[in-house]
């Protein structure tokens, strides 16, 4: 009978670690996956409008400031590498909808970084200016949080800015909701493709074992507690498309063409 534990104890132990590697292996790479279709559906048919660049921008500001707050408080692995991954597929998909958006636009003038125009903010007409941006807003925070680095006030709430900032990307798309009493097209006024059902259980899925993620590996709070944020959202979007579907409102008189939102 001892021998037989002995050797279920042998078994669990890597039958464990490989658990562990998986699940850390999803962490790392789940986020990515639902930029590849996009990617390859951009590249085939060199048409950008169903993907939002603002996503991007929402995207590398949260991952950068994640990085500097594991300077200050160390968090796993996988949750730093997770950001330098989804730091680069946005810098990708950010060189792809560039190229292609200048491609196909009529006019010459080309818009500037370096011309300091708010009204045209994350809207430069060369691939090059998006990364002296990232640059820039990068070696900015760099030079704040090595001068605050010792201050726990400072780190806590760089930390949680950075998770909030990035579960804060469908809000857009429920106040929409809200605001039409209606899920139709599910579009908002911020972010551009269009989300169905299927997306938003896609979402929903992966936010809870995120989530779950981090409360087992012990994460900081502010993850865990943007993660439960993230995964009342994506409910509360389908309450909303259920419940419009099953009672219908009158549409409000003051909706606005838009665009869809949350970071796929």
């Amino acid at each position: 009978m001892e021998e037989s534990l002995s050797s279920l104890k042998q078994l669990a132990l890597p039958v464990s670690k490989l658990a562990s590697w998986i699940a850390a292996g999803a962490m790392v790479f789940g986020g990515v996956v639902p930029y590849i279709p996009q990617y390859r559906d951009i590249k085939r048919t060199q048409n950008a409008e169903g993907f939002s660049i603002y996503v991007c921008f929402v995207l590398l500001v949260a991952n950068i400031l994640r990085i500097f707050f594991w300077f200050g408080r160390y968090f796993e692995p996988p949750l730093l590498l997770q950001s330098i991954i989804m730091i680069i597929t946005m810098l990708v998909m950010l060189k792809l909808c560039t190229a292609v958006r200048m491609a196909s636009e009529l006019t010459t003038r080309r818009r500037a970084f370096s011309d300091f125009d708010l009204q045209y903010f994350w809207l430069w007409s060369r691939f090059i200016d998006y990364i002296q941006c990232v640059l820039a807003f990068t070696v900015v925070a760099a030079y704040i949080t090595y001068l605050l680095i010792d201050s726990s006030l400072f780190v806590e709430t760089l930390g949680f800015f950075a998770v909030f900032t990035e579960a804060m990307l469908g809000t857009p798309q429920l106040y929409r909701n809200y605001e039409n009493k209606s899920t139709e097209g599910m579009r908002s006024k911020i972010f551009q493709p269009p989300i169905n059902i299927t997306m938003v259980l896609m979402w929903a899925s992966g936010d809870t074992f995120k989530t779950a993620y981090f409360i087992l590996n012990q994460a900081p709070f502010q993850f865990w507690i943007c993660g439960l944020l993230q995964v009342c959202v994506d409910i509360t979007i389908l309450f909303q498309a259920y419940y419009y579907d099953r009672y219908p409102q009158k549409p409000s008189s003051h909706t606005v063409p838009s665009t869809s939102t949350k970071a796929l």
